[in-house]
């Protein structure tokens, strides 16, 4: 998006210039945008995924010493968001083409493999039009991370409740890998019924051939439970350790008390 533009120089010539009008309208996320296609009533950018590798465990984006745990290690978002997305977050880097920050982050991620795109949070009594912007940020972010590292980037379903299902899923349709998180859904009756009934829809709606699952529960009855209806269909559901998760499991086995007595002997 260049134009041309006159200015007047210090000698009073006059001089025609290109102007990117791309960075002065604050539209430099279209650099990644337009390497695909919009889709549905807000234009929503597209996401392709249908990688047969996948990972083994999941760090968060705020603990990046977990970043290379395995040569599988994805890295997730399923923090608060002001951890990852603060003035000096990837979005805000993106958008503003800010390419001492955007250096940073590829530094950060200098070596990962995998992505899921960012859990910006979705609420069902927010306005609609931020919850539509949080997932278009979800998606350009999302572009970032492939076109820019080169890393295979597993979309993230999230929506504010099953009614904005269509919306959600608007650009996934080349999409056969997904994930879900099941943590805050897990102890609560009706928000667990909440996330099974946005399971079935997004496997009815996309042809998925793997669902991964950030969970942090000490065992997986309750994702057998949760995802029963993708894998009646015989979609491959993985489990990948995450540190809290591991924490758990060695809390529920008895570690801690094993771990206490260790230290009374001492």
């Amino acid at each position: 998006m260049k134009c041309n533009r006159k200015v007047t120089l210090p000698n009073g010539r006059t001089e025609v210039i290109a102007s990117d009008l791309r960075r002065n309208l604050n539209l430099n996320y279209l650099r990644y945008t337009n390497k695909t296609r919009s889709v549905g009533i807000h234009d929503l950018p597209a996401l392709a995924c249908d990688t047969q590798v996948l990972p083994d465990f999941i760090a968060l984006y705020g603990q990046p010493s977990t970043y290379h745990k395995t040569l599988l290690t994805a890295v997730g978002f399923w923090e608060y968001d002001n951890v990852f997305d603060g003035i000096h977050g990837l979005y805000n880097a993106i958008y503003y083409d800010d390419k001492k920050l955007l250096n940073v982050y590829r530094e950060r991620f200098k070596g990962v493999r995998i992505f899921f795109t960012p859990d910006y949070s979705q609420f069902g009594d927010v306005d609609d039009l931020e919850e539509h912007y949080r997932l278009k940020k979800a998606r350009v972010v999302g572009l970032w991370l492939a076109v820019e590292l080169h890393a295979v980037v597993i979309p993230f379903i999230t929506m504010p409740t099953p009614a904005s299902i269509d919306f959600a899923l608007d650009g996934l349709e080349d999409c056969h890998v997904a994930a879900f998180s099941t943590k805050g859904y897990v102890g609560n009756c009706s928000e667990r019924e909440i996330l099974k009934r946005m399971i079935q829809l997004t496997v009815d709606k996309l042809n998925l051939h793997s669902i991964v699952v950030y969970d942090v529960c000490k065992d997986n009855s309750a994702v057998e439970d949760i995802f029963s209806y993708a894998y009646e269909r015989g979609i491959k559901v993985v489990v990948p350790n995450n540190t809290l998760k591991e924490r758990n499991v060695l809390k529920a086995s008895g570690w801690d008390a094993v771990r206490t007595g260790v230290a009374n002997e001492r």
